[in-house]
């Protein structure tokens, strides 16, 4: 949830300063080596890739932000959030790719960096690669699942991403609907916040909006680094060398990066980013294939599509837009709830055969998680389609009803976070259906400039 601030030390570096300045900044960042003794590594692609690490650390945030923040409790010592960051070989765009914290996960064999322990391969939660085996342990997975080679590593906490926006002034997000979160304290009306970095942690920590979770919480997350660009390119903060220094200090002061992100190519990345804006950014998270994956011993996980997690990390490698142009596509409706996000269970309620098959294809192709498995109900004479809810997923179930005109919502208290669609004999199409926040491409891929504030 601190990506943002890690990106920015490389969108701030545009600011054409000089090699001494550079230097100078440089020797405040906390380095560490997450390449050690690594074997066996994916072979390098076009252009270049950092892995983003965001850590719950808070030792330098006063009591009073703590309580202010609702940043109490002990720190886990794990990774709340994991971006893989592309920088074309142009230096003329930025992928950015989402990976779930609670992704299945297969870590390597390796020592537990807390006990010393020599541990075999076994399944986890990506979080707990970090917990397990620190930077060096998160390398190793996250090369092994996407098969892209990771160049730089990246590290911030808490308090650089507070410190960041701050010396930024602020940053600016937009709603349509009300935010709120009594875990966090997150609390914004529909419309147009300035948000400081207190403000700006809640919002991206919130994961109790809804039923969304944590696939909504890296939605928000997305939006927040596409305004954090923003502020950064339009502030006049890269073309004024003593705005620059105090900013790009404040933010490298509590970062930890690899050995190799140095003088050279912080310049480097500098002038060849100077033109960069939200609009040369993208972002996506990493196909779905079952959001609630049970493993023994873990629990419930985020099982990655195989098919389209390959292809989208093939098109990093190939140094390939996420979003390419996509001229002529019949526009979809905008929903409150992403459909990906959305569990389906269908329902035949007549007597023709494959309309439960037909009514799941339907929605699983406008990008609902339906359970592939469609079901005949009782009774088989059901006239109107009908949508059967749990009152917490009350959004969830407009969305989905809106990609079937015409069905009855009935709540179902207890029933749980899965919603049930039985068709009945006036089932006639699906209509498409996108989430505000996402693109209706291939990846759910979006750009900066198009979730950022107008």
């Amino acid at each position: 949830m601190r990506m943002a601030t890690g990106l920015s030390v490389l969108v701030l570096a545009a600011g054409g300063v000089g090699h001494a300045v550079v230097t100078n900044l440089e020797n405040g960042i906390d380095r560490i080596d997450p390449f050690k003794d690594m074997k066996n590594r994916p072979r390098a692609g076009n252009g270049m890739n950092l892995l983003l690490v965001g850590t719950d650390g808070r030792d330098r945030i006063s009591p009073e932000e703590k309580k202010q923040y609702r940043l109490g409790g002990a720190p886990c010592h794990c990774t709340d959030t994991i971006m893989l960051v592309h920088l074309s070989a142009d230096r003329e765009r930025a992928s950015v790719v989402s990976l779930p914290r609670d992704s299945y996960a297969e870590i390597p064999e390796h020592l537990d960096r807390t006990t010393g322990e020599q541990h075999a391969a076994h399944p986890v939660k990506l979080n707990a690669a970090y917990a397990e085996g620190g930077p060096n342990l998160t390398v190793r997975t996250v090369e092994h699942m996407t098969g892209v080679k990771v160049d730089h590593y990246l590290e911030v906490d808490f308090t650089s991403f507070m410190k960041t926006v701050d010396t930024l002034g602020g940053v600016k997000i937009c709603t349509t609907r009300p935010l709120k979160d009594s875990y966090t304290g997150l609390d914004l009306a529909p419309g147009t916040h300035e948000l400081n970095g207190g403000q700006a942690l809640q919002y991206v920590r919130s994961r109790h909006i809804d039923g969304a979770a944590d696939l909504g919480r890296m939605q928000r997350q997305q939006k927040f680094l596409a305004s954090l660009i923003e502020r950064a390119t339009s502030s006049g903060v890269l073309l004024n060398p003593v705005r620059f220094q105090d900013v790009a200090s404040t933010v490298l002061s509590s970062v930890r990066a690899d050995k190799g992100f140095g003088t050279e190519q912080m310049l480097e990345l500098g002038q060849a980013m100077r033109g960069f804006s939200p609009a040369s950014s993208e972002f996506t998270s990493v196909p779905m294939g079952n959001v609630s994956y049970p493993v023994n011993g873990i629990g419930s996980t985020v099982k990655w599509d195989e098919a389209k997690s390959e292809k989208l990390f093939r098109a990093l490698r190939e140094d390939k837009p996420l979003a390419p142009a996509r001229a002529g596509r019949p526009k979809a409706e905008t929903v409150d709830v992403d459909p990906r996000q959305i569990r389906v269970q269908v329902y035949n309620g007549t007597p023709k055969d494959g309309l439960g098959r037909t009514v799941d294809d339907a929605l699983r192709a406008t990008g609902f998680d339906t359970t592939r498995a469609p079901l005949n109900g009782e009774p088989r004479n059901v006239e109107h389609t009908l949508i059967s809810y749990d009152p917490r997923w009350d959004r969830s179930a407009k969305s989905l009803a809106a990609a079937l005109p015409g069905a009855e919502l009935r709540a179902v208290p207890g029933q749980g976070a899965t919603m049930r669609v039985t068709a009945g004999a006036d089932f006639g199409a699906v209509r498409k259906v996108r989430a505000e926040e996402t693109d209706d491409g291939e990846f759910g891929t979006v750009t900066g400039d198009q979730v950022a504030c107008p």
